[in-house]
């Protein structure tokens, strides 16, 4: 296969090719840490690209902006190109796009609260079933009364106006208790501390962006700057789910292609998995299971295939294994478990070679012509075609300059939403109880100045009711028509003071 046809990943006993057609039944690198598979990650991003392939990736290390210029020669990449055969070899840069979530170093990559949506959420902000439930209520009542949920200020301020009228939407949501409400409001606190509410707004990323070529036909690298993101490891697994869960529900079906539309590398992909609830671990599964069906490819990078759950790992196809080390009773297994996912070479002992291999070697087993697992091979990586190591501020600053997408995202917009209109609703409110209090102090005035004013003369029965009462008061407080005083007394003022 040629490099027209395939992607030269390097050679073994031959040299290994990713076919195009099979590039996105998804794909697994691993290693451990300085075996090379930050190198192997740039020559498959390098290869699509060449192809017309868009990809994305994550950043984690900050060493993968040197794709975007050639890279210098060396007398070791020489001797490399000479031992795997690559004719007409040559150092070139790819179109490259910087991304990054707090817009700090790249342009800003938003998502809207609504799209987001309470499961995602939930698991970003680690909720319990009950404080999910108000979360779902809260999503439920803004869509039945229109408000838009876009940012973290919407929604604080859509929890706040659950907690004020719990009562009136009980009958028709559920219980909504404050204790919940408060516990959703500090999460939602630590995540704004941690920079998500400059991920979450507008304008939201156009997942069509990603999906673009540039210069010479070569498909666009999407990088997204994620060395400080992964202190928080929770936003970065929820972003990259939300990110493949976007693309299943917008991308038509489009069955076999000769070559992928969009192809993924998720760096330190056990954090996708670490501790994340059983909901979102299946929610993965089946993004990484159908999406391929949309002509998207998806590559983990990890350090052991013991990182990705089963299911998921089955779905991996196409494997870029570099060594292992066993000191561990953890380590064996996962060099076993290695081992056991490739179709066996009568020619290596698989397990033993993967604790031998040095920098830059790996196994490697890729789909054949029909769609089938070929036999692992021990390969020489091929080197990349770009530089190995990042870009300097000045190179970054002209690249963002000089990107399609300049000032495209860089403004936040603040449209009228759910904080906006709840807030007219207070306000409002606050109105109408000012002109109310206003009208009953008026009314008030009134009485007090008519009850001032000169009486008109009483009238006969007027007269001799005050005398009537008069007499029995009288009466009342004599010792002898103290009783009957009582009585009468009640009579006439008992309505009045009555159950008082």
């Amino acid at each position: 296969m040629s490099e027209q046809s395939g992607i030269l990943i390097g050679k073994g006993e031959t040299q290994v090719f990713l076919n195009p057609r099979f590039a996105n039944r998804h794909g697994l690198i691993a290693g451990a840490t300085g075996t090379g598979k930050t190198i192997s990650l740039q020559v498959l991003a390098e290869g699509l690209s060449r192809i017309g392939v868009p990809v994305f990736l994550a950043d984690i290390k900050g060493d993968l902006t040197g794709i975007a210029v050639p890279g210098t020669p060396n007398p070791k990449v020489d001797e490399r190109v000479a031992k795997i055969g690559i004719e007409d070899f040559r150092f070139e840069g790819h179109p490259t796009v910087i991304w990054d979530l707090s817009g700090e170093r790249g342009h800003p990559v938003r998502a809207t609260i609504s799209d987001m949506g309470p499961l995602l959420l939930a698991s970003l902000l680690d909720l319990n079933d009950t404080q999910e439930g108000v979360l779902n209520i809260a999503f439920k009542v803004a869509d039945d009364q229109g408000m838009l949920l876009l940012d973290l200020k919407d929604l604080r301020a859509m929890l706040q106006h659950l907690g004020e009228n719990s009562k009136a939407l009980s009958n028709s949501y559920g219980n909504v208790s404050s204790a919940s409400i408060g516990a959703i409001q500090r999460q939602l606190l630590i995540l704004e501390q941690q920079g998500a509410d400059q991920f979450f707004g507008e304008p939201a990323l156009d997942l069509w962006d990603f999906m673009r070529t540039g210069a010479n036909g070569y498909g666009n690298i999407n990088i997204l700057a994620a060395d400080r993101l992964i202190n928080t490891p929770r936003l970065y697994a929820t972003f990259l789910l939300w990110l493949l869960s976007e693309l299943f529900e917008n991308l038509p079906e489009v069955g076999d292609m000769d070559k992928p539309r969009l192809v993924f590398f998720f760096d330190e992909a056990h954090l996708l998995f670490n501790g994340a609830p059983k909901a979102l671990v299946d929610k993965v599964e089946q993004v990484v299971k159908l999406i391929r069906s949309k002509g998207v490819g998806i590559y983990f990078i990890t350090q052991t295939p013991l990182d990705v759950p089963e299911s998921v790992l089955g779905q991996l196809g196409n494997r870029i294994q570099h060594a292992l080390r066993a000191f561990t009773p953890r380590d064996q297994k996962a060099v076993r478990t290695a081992a056991e996912t490739f179709r066996q070479n009568p020619n290596i002992n698989t397990a033993e070679t993967i604790m031998q291999m040095g920098v830059g070697e790996a196994l490697v087993s890729v789909l054949d012509d029909k769609g089938i697992p070929g036999i692992v091979q021990h390969t020489i990586i091929s080197p990349p075609h770009s530089r190995i190591g990042p870009l300097t501020d000045t190179e970054r600053a002209d690249l963002l300059r000089t990107s399609p997408f300049a000032g495209r995202y860089d403004t936040m917009i603040d449209r009228e939403s759910a904080y906006e209109l709840l807030q007219k609703r207070a306000e409002t409110a606050a109105a109408e109880t000012a002109e109310q209090e206003a009208q009953m102090a008026a009314q008030k005035a009134t009485r007090t100045s008519n009850s001032r004013a000169p009486r008109e003369p009483e009238s006969l029965f007027g007269s001799l009711g005050e005398t009537f009462v008069k007499n029995a008061v009288k009466a009342a407080t004599s010792s002898a028509g103290r009783r009957i005083g009582t009585q009468i007394v009640r009579g006439i003022l008992g309505s009045l003071f009555k159950g008082r």
